[in-house]
């Protein structure tokens, strides 16, 4: 199997997310299995300089910052792709994904690579049997609250992607509760076969 563990909070030390998904790792990775790390924070791009939609620029009128942004997205795609587990760490930030996180998930919508239209215009998701895990955490919004707008659209996201089998691991809230929230996170993780 090969586990795809993706890192995006700005923290590299003391981080909260990126702890916990390290446990679920330790938890559900075999001897045989293959890690592929990607950490958001170190390398990521944003979606610019487009003249076309959907991430199409012909080869010949691409700037070197496009040819970089093109490069980037294919490493993206190609891990998406390949990875049979996903286990994707991210804080809520000011209700929210961080940036990273929405730029990841820009580069890696590409049109039949990822999803693609059928013939009446629907949107189908061809990154089929996989599994994902959300390790989510938070100061003060409460994942699944209506303040919560990273979680319905990272769901959105991966449903898009044609992923559906998706299992949250939250520890959120935790200015009013750290030791609980942490605690109810490891519980989570430890009932994971």
């Amino acid at each position: 199997m090969k586990i795809y563990q993706i890192d995006c909070s700005a923290r590299k030390k003391g981080s909260t997310s990126r702890e916990l998904a390290n446990k679920l790792l330790e938890r559900i990775k075999k001897s045989e299995d293959e890690v592929i790390y990607r950490d958001l924070d170190d390398e990521m791009l944003f979606v610019a300089g487009l003249t076309e939609s959907g991430m199409t620029i012909p080869e010949n009128e691409r700037t070197d910052q496009h040819k970089k942004m093109f490069e980037l997205s294919d490493k993206l795609v190609k891990e998406l792709k390949e990875s049979d587990i996903l286990i994707i760490s991210t804080p809520i930030y000011n209700f929210g994904p961080p940036a990273t996180l929405k730029a990841w998930s820009d580069l890696a919508a590409r049109v039949k690579s990822t999803f693609k239209y059928s013939e009446d215009g629907k949107q189908i998701g061809l990154l089929e049997n996989k599994k994902v895990y959300l390790v989510i955490t938070s100061g003060g919004t409460k994942v699944g609250s209506k303040e919560d707008f990273l979680t319905p659209w990272l769901l959105h996201v991966l449903n898009f992607f044609g992923i559906k089998n998706i299992e949250i691991i939250s520890a959120d809230q935790m200015s009013i509760d750290y030791e609980g929230s942490i605690k109810k996170a490891e519980d989570e993780i430890n009932k994971i076969t």
